[in-house]
Formats: structure tokens, C-alpha cells, sequence
């Protein structure tokens, strides 16, 4: 089992149509590694991290797309193909979700601002 599916699977999951996979970061723990450190993440996997108005790709192995929610679930900003050892933020997010570079569209195509 890789480091990757090992520490997905271990946060609660909420499924969106086209079998995307939302993994919610809860703990501090696991909101503050975030992907950092994996080798890669799967097609239709992403990763919710509440309370949260920035993050960092230090520590990052690959690119990634970034989706900002405020406090009512609504898109306030997408960062896409985000490369490794930036920061980036948005004031009125609440939320943050992680996932490959590409994929948001797709996420937000499923609707996920409702879901996360």
C-alpha cells in the first residue's frame, strides 16, 4: 500500500457524482500535511481542508489545483497548476480543497462547493 491511499483512506470521504472522491483533513494533523510529501494523487481524489484561507506547496511533489470556499460553501477563488514551493490565500475563504492540477473543473463541475 503506498503513503498515498494509506492516508487518504484513513479520512472520512464524501462521494460526488462521476466517482469523485472528496477526503476531508479534520485533524490538525492532517490539515497541516495536507499532500505534502506524497509522490502523487489519484485521478477523481481530492482533499478538503476546513478552516483554512492558505496553503503552501512546500514539501510538494507535484502540481496542483486549489479551490477557496467562504463560510457559505461558495467558490471565492481557484488557483489552477499550482507548482511546488508557493504560497497562496484568499481572505474570505474558510476552506481550501487540494487536488491534481487539471482536476478542478471537474470538481467544481460536480458540484462540490455544495457538497464540501
Amino acid at each position: 500500500m503506498s503513503r498515498l491511499i494509506g492516508r487518504l483512506d484513513r479520512l472520512p470521504v464524501c462521494s460526488l457524482p462521476g466517482g469523485l472522491l472528496l477526503h476531508e483533513a479534520r485533524s490538525l494533523l492532517s490539515r497541516t500535511r495536507g499532500l505534502a510529501g506524497l509522490d502523487d494523487l489519484p485521478d477523481r481524489a481530492a482533499l478538503l481542508i476546513p478552516r483554512c484561507r492558505s496553503v503552501h506547496t512546500f514539501g510538494m511533489r507535484f502540481v496542483i489545483d486549489v479551490i477557496f470556499l467562504d463560510g457559505d460553501r461558495r467558490v471565492v477563488r481557484v488557483e489552477p497548476y499550482l507548482p511546488p514551493r508557493r504560497v497562496v490565500w484568499a481572505r474570505a475563504a474558510r476552506a481550501v480543497v487540494e487536488t491534481r492540477a487539471g482536476e478542478a473543473e471537474r470538481f467544481l463541475a460536480a458540484g462540490i462547493a455544495g457538497a464540501a
